[in-house]
């Protein structure tokens, strides 16, 4: 009887570890924006982010199925070219003045941007420029409600505050995983533009 507990104890502690491993390395596999960190205090950086090209639609309706949906198919090839094009992370969400996601935008590869993005085939997707700069990010876990995302976005301006740092404009929601992963695993961030 023993020797099925422990047999059962080490198959359930092998299928975590083996999920903990497919999380993390599902997130590894695609290309993420480049930035320079240039000051860190824990889930607290400010980064120096290059500009970088996106393709972006609005969020409306049932927002974030519909507006990933589209993205998701000009990277598959809805676009002029017909040319498949690599996921990135993260997805990123600019808000509006009263907080809410606005905008969906998928970032486009760097070897992508840089020989010309193709257009997209929808007329609701857009290609577009994220400015480069500094920016204060706030790093957090689970699934990113509007509450949590509120919550974040309060304590960035606080932490803000404390350093004697100006943020300009409106901020920008980031989520890096896939949406299959548990919420404890999932890094979400909230930015803002450094004046």
């Amino acid at each position: 009887m023993k020797v099925a507990n422990i047999s059962l104890w080490v198959s359930l502690v092998f299928l975590v570890l083996a999920g903990v491993a497919f999380v993390a390395t599902s997130r590894a596999g695609y290309e993420t924006a480049r930035y320079e960190v240039v000051k860190k205090d824990g889930n607290f950086e400010v980064r120096d982010y290059e500009p970088l090209v996106v393709v972006t639609t609005p969020m409306t309706g049932d927002a974030q199925n519909q507006s990933f949906g589209r993205l998701f198919k000009y990277i598959s090839g809805g676009n002029t070219g017909e040319q498949k094009i690599e996921m990135t992370t993260p997805v990123f969400m600019p808000a509006t003045s009263e907080g809410n996601s606005a905008e969906m935008q998928f970032v486009v590869p760097a070897s992508v941007a840089k020989s010309g993005a193709p257009n997209p085939a929808d007329p609701s997707v857009k290609l577009a420029k994220m400015s480069g700069g500094k920016y204060a990010a706030l790093r957090y876990s689970g699934r990113s409600t509007e509450a949590e995302r509120n919550e974040k976005l309060a304590e960035l301006r606080v932490k803000l505050s404390d350093l004697d740092l100006e943020s300009s404009g409106n901020a920008i929601f980031a989520g890096y995983d896939p949406p299959w992963t548990p919420a404890p695993m999932r890094r979400n961030e909230v930015l803002l533009k450094l004046k």
